[in-house]
C-alpha cells in the first residue's frame, strides 16, 4: 500500500480542486488517468520520431514503425499471447469486438445457429451480437445472473449447445464488479465447438491476464482504461483464426498486391489494420504497459482488493443503500455500483461532485442489465491504483452527507 501511496504524485491532472475541494477520481472505469511518464513518452515520440510507419526508408519512418512494433510485442508479453502476429492494433475495445462480429462473425454465422452472451454485458459486447444474430438468422440467447450477481454456471451449461456458435462474454463487468470463468467458458464453448470471445476492458488494467492459460479465441481491450491515450485499443486472436477471417476494412497498409481487378492482402496482424494507424497511441500504451509492469499486475489487483475491502462493509452499514453485484469484497473489483433510496443516480452523483468526488451515473452501456436489476440507472464507484484509503473514506462521508442533505430514510424529501 506504501508503494501505492506515492502514486498520485505521477498523475498532474489530480492535483486540484473540484468546487473547492481535493478531486478524489473514481471514474476509473469510464476512463483512467495519464501518469507523467506515459505523457513524457508520447511528447517524445512526437518531437523525435514522429513519421508513418512500415512505408518510409528514412530514418524517422524507421525509428516509427520500431517503436510501433515494439509496442506490438510489449503488449504480447503483457497479455501472454504467442506471437506479436495475434496482436491487432484498433481503436478501442469496441472496435475489436466489431471487428471480430464483421469478419469471423459474417463468415461464420449461419441461420439457425446460437449466439451466447450474459445479462451483464455492455452493449459493446451486445449490440454486434444482436445485430449479426438479426442479419444472419441466428438466435441469440443471454446466461442470466445468480442472486449474489455472478454469472449463472448452471444455465450457461444449460444454454451452450451444439448449436452454438460463438460465446461472447465480460471477464469482468463494468457495472456489478464480477469477474466471470473465462477458461471455464472457453472449454465449455470449445466442447461444444463454439469460439469464445471476451471483452477485457474492465479486466486487463486491474489484474493479470494470460490469454493463453484463459484459452479465448478473441480477447479485446482498451487503451484508455490502463493509462494509455484513447483512440487505441487491442484485439488479440489466435493465428489460425485471423489468418482465415476476411479483413475488417480496405485501403493502405493492409494489402498485398493491387491489381485493376484483384487484390491481396498483407499477412496478419496488417491485414486487419488499414491506412494510418494511432500510432502515438502504441507508443503510449506500451508506455501505460511498462508503467503498470513496474508495479506488478498481481499487486495491482491486491491494492484495489484492499479498497473494496474498506468500502462495501461501509457501504452495508448504511441501510438506505443497495449494492449491485456480489456484497463478498473477494468477489469484488474495484467497480461498485450502488442508489441512496429513491434518489436518482443523477442527483446523488451531482451531490458527491459538490464535494469533489467524480463518480458515474446512469445505465453505464448496460440497459439490459438494468431492467433484470428493476432500476433506471445506478451511481457507479471504480478505483485504479492511484486511489487510497481515503478516498474511500472520503466516499462513504460525502455518501452519508447526501443521505442528510436529502433526507433519505426521514420519509421527507428536500
Amino acid at each position: 500500500m506504501e508503494t501505492f501511496s506515492k502514486l498520485r504524485a505521477d498523475f498532474p491532472i489530480l492535483d486540484q480542486e473540484v468546487n473547492g475541494e481535493p478531486l478524489v477520481y473514481l471514474d476509473n472505469a469510464a476512463t483512467a488517468q495519464r501518469p507523467t511518464p506515459v505523457l513524457k513518452q508520447l511528447m517524445h515520440f512526437y518531437q523525435t520520431d514522429n513519421a508513418n510507419v512500415h512505408r518510409g526508408v528514412h530514418t524517422l519512418a524507421e525509428r516509427a514503425t520500431a517503436d510501433y512494433e515494439a509496442a506490438r510485442r510489449t503488449v504480447q508479453a503483457f497479455i501472454n499471447a504467442a506471437k506479436p502476429e495475434e496482436v491487432v492494433f484498433t481503436k478501442g475495445c469496441t472496435d475489436a469486438l466489431n471487428l471480430v462480429a464483421a469478419t469471423y462473425g459474417e463468415a461464420n454465422i449461419e441461420a439457425g445457429d446460437e449466439i451466447v452472451i450474459s445479462i451483464a454485458e455492455h452493449h459493446s459486447n451486445l449490440i454486434p451480437w444482436q445485430q449479426l444474430a438479426k442479419k444472419k438468422g441466428a438466435t441469440l440467447k443471454y446466461i442470466g445472473l445468480t442472486d449474489e450477481g455472478e454469472l449463472d454456471m448452471a444455465q450457461a451449461r444449460e444454454l451452450i449447445t451444439d448449436k452454438t456458435k460463438l460465446v461472447a462474454i465480460a471477464h469482468a463487468t463494468n457495472v456489478l464488479g464480477t469477474v466471470n470463468p473465462i477458461k471455464e467458458l472457453a472449454e465449455l464453448a470449445h466442447a461444444h465447438g463454439a469460439v469464445l470471445v471476451a471483452d477485457g476492458a474492465q479486466a486487463v488494467p486491474h489484474m493479470p491476464v494470460d490469454v493463453q492459460d484463459l484459452d479465448a479465441d478473441f480477447y479485446a481491450f482498451s487503451g484508455h482504461k490502463l493509462m494509455a491515450p484513447t483512440g487505441i485499443g487491442v484485439l488479440y486472436g489466435k493465428a489460425a483464426l485471423l489468418e482465415a477471417m476476411p479483413p475488417y476494412q480496405y485501403g493502405g497498409e493492409m494489402i498485398g498486391e493491387v491489381h485493376r481487378q484483384e487484390s491481396t492482402w498483407a499477412p496478419i496482424p496488417y491485414k486487419f489494420e488499414a491506412g494510418t494507424q494511432n500510432i502515438a497511441g502504441a507508443v503510449g500504451l506500451a508506455a501505460a504497459i511498462d508503467y503498470l509492469n513496474q508495479l506488478g499486475m498481481e499487486q495491482v489487483a491486491a491494492h484495489e482488493q484492499k479498497l473494496v475491502d474498506r468500502l462495501l462493509p461501509q457501504l452495508a452499514q448504511i441501510p438506505e443503500v443497495t449494492v449491485y453485484g456480489p456484497h463478498d469484497p473477494a468477489k469484488h473489483t474495484g467497480v461498485v455500483a450502488f442508489n441512496l433510496g429513491h434518489l436518482h443516480p443523477h442527483d446523488l452523483a451531482t451531490a458527491l461532485d459538490m464535494e469533489g468526488i467524480a463518480v458515474r451515473a446512469g445505465h453505464h452501456c448496460a440497459q439490459p442489465l438494468m431492467e433484470e436489476l428493476g432500476v433506471p440507472a445506478t451511481a457507479r464507484a471504480s478505483f485504479y491504483i492511484y486511489n487510497s484509503l481515503a478516498d474511500v473514506d472520503r466516499l462513504v462521508a460525502a455518501i452519508k452527507k447526501a443521505k442528510e442533505f436529502f433526507r433519505i430514510g426521514t420519509g421527507e424529501t428536500k
